[in-house]
This record gives structure tokens, C-alpha cells and sequence, in this order.
């Protein structure tokens, strides 16, 4: 009878070490792949944009485009006019932008931190819910889902603030993952601007707090429900409660008028906690 009980325990056992084994093979095949699709995106953006960039001088010396924040004003952007699929008109889009428009029209911008794996496409679908919260570019089912804005949120006015939502991908380290080394300040002075373009405008924004709080009701700082600023009162009391909740202080503060962005991604050492970068546009 032990014996028996001890085999079948066996069998559990290794049913289980093998259904494991199977969902975490199926997890890094499945990352790998959407990772690869939006790298291949990336790819198309890049190539794009190098299609614009003006022919070395002779000596092939390159040109002069100044510091990081002012580096995507350093030439004249180059638009194409594509189809609106959802109102039938014509409109101009940045030409690095309009492959990636034309496969999807829910595009609403794309997104950069240098030195990190975030170079990835924006969406936003305003009369569904948490729609790319598990679907990828292509509108297929991923894990990793992708980076989009909250559906009240405009990012062509723009709001005031604009809130974008991303998975922390623990395991393959993708995604809005990297916003985790934002709680070490070292980091963030490697790596304090984000280049957030819309369909029509290169971006170029300053972190100015880091913080961390739980998105459980009645708990936490509500920053995604700032949007507009009725004033200039409820503006500042956001931009100060977002720099007293800060893991440190950036001596970076915005002022009122400044566009802002904030990025959200899972925390884990609080219950249902986000980890939340905040910054405001220089360029």
C-alpha cells in the first residue's frame, strides 16, 4: 500500500515538474517571438528614418545635432499621407511611422529610452478597455501584450498627462520591465530622457519623479486619473505628490502648461503595486 501510494506521489510529482517545465518553454518561446516582431518593427521605423537622414559632407564628417534632447528636432521631419481607416480621410504622418500605420491604424506613437530594451510601438484603442493589454502589434494574443495609452487619454491634442501602460516582464526582462532600475537614481542619470513621438511630432521628455504605489481602490496615488488640469492648483498638487512619493529627488520639478508622460508597469514588493515614471516634455 506504501508502495503504491509512493509511486502515484511519483507520477503527481513528475506531472507536475513536466507541465512546468512545458509552460515555462512555451513562456521564453512565446517572448522570444514578440520580441523579435517588435525588433523587426523597430527595424522598419529605423530604416525609415535613415532614409531621411541628409548624405555625410565629403570628409564624412557627421553633422552637428547637438545634445540628446534637441537631436530628433536636428532636421526637417518628412511626412506621407496615408488613409484614416476609421474616418476615410487622408491625413500626413511622420514617414518613419506610416508602414507601421498602414498594417495597424490603432498606432499612436512610438517610444525610446536609450541603453534599455524599450524602442517599441504605442497604441491606443479608445473604446475598448485594456484591449493590448494581451494582444501584441497584430492585434494576436501575447503575454506581453503592448505598450498602450489609457483610453481616456489623448495623445494627438495632447492631454495634459498621458498615461502608458506596459507589462513588467520579470522573466525575458522586456517590455516596460526596465523601469525598475528607475528606483536606483543611478539610473536615472544615465538614462533621465524618453523620446515619446506622436504620428506627427518628434518628443523628447525629462523624468522628474519615480516613485511606487498601489493601484487597489481607495489605496495608492490615482495617477492615472490626471489627465486634464482643471487649473493651475490641481496641476501643481499632482507634479508635488508625485515628487513626494519619489524614490529621490531629481532637482527636476515641471511647470504649469508642460505636457507631460507617465509610464506604469507591475511592482511586486507592494499588493497589486506599479512602479511610475513621470516626465515632461523639453522638446
Amino acid at each position: 500500500m506504501k508502495r503504491w501510494m509512493t509511486n502515484t506521489l511519483i507520477i503527481i510529482f513528475a506531472g507536475i515538474f513536466l507541465i512546468s517545465g512545458c509552460y515555462l518553454i512555451g513562456y521564453y518561446v512565446n517572448a522570444w517571438k514578440q520580441q523579435s516582431a517588435y525588433e523587426e518593427l523597430a527595424g522598419i521605423v529605423e530604416q525609415a528614418r535613415n532614409e531621411q537622414t541628409p548624405d555625410l559632407p565629403a570628409d564624412g564628417t557627421p553633422p552637428d545635432t547637438g545634445s540628446f534632447e534637441d537631436s530628433s528636432q536636428s532636421s526637417q521631419p518628412t511626412f506621407l499621407q496615408v488613409k484614416n481607416p476609421k474616418t476615410g480621410e487622408m491625413m500626413d504622418i511622420l514617414a518613419e511611422y506610416a508602414p507601421l500605420y498602414s498594417i495597424n491604424s490603432d498606432l499612436a506613437g512610438w517610444i525610446s529610452i536609450d541603453g534599455t530594451v524599450i524602442n517599441y510601438p504605442v497604441m491606443h484603442r479608445p473604446d475598448e478597455l485594456n484591449y493590448y493589454l494581451y494582444r501584441d502589434f497584430y492585434k494576436k494574443y501575447s503575454n506581453g501584450g503592448s505598450l498602450y495609452i489609457r483610453e481616456t487619454c489623448d495623445p494627438h491634442a495632447p492631454s495634459d498627462n498621458v498615461t502608458i501602460y506596459g507589462h513588467n516582464m520579470k522573466i525575458s526582462k522586456t517590455m516596460f520591465h526596465p523601469l525598475l532600475s528607475y528606483t536606483e537614481k543611478s539610473f536615472w542619470q544615465e538614462h533621465r530622457y524618453i523620446r515619446f513621438d506622436s504620428l506627427t511630432e518628434h518628443h523628447t521628455y525629462e523624468i522628474f519623479a519615480v516613485f511606487k504605489t498601489s493601484a487597489n481602490p481607495g489605496e495608492g496615488f490615482p495617477y492615472h486619473l490626471f489627465e486634464y488640469a482643471k487649473d493651475e492648483r490641481e496641476f501643481y498638487e499632482f507634479v508635488k505628490t508625485c515628487k513626494d512619493l519619489a524614490f529621490y529627488d531629481t532637482g527636476v520639478t515641471a511647470a504649469y502648461g508642460d505636457k507631460l508622460i507617465t509610464l506604469s508597469t507591475c511592482e511586486y514588493t507592494l499588493d497589486n503595486g506599479r512602479l511610475v515614471v513621470v516626465a515632461k516634455r523639453i522638446s
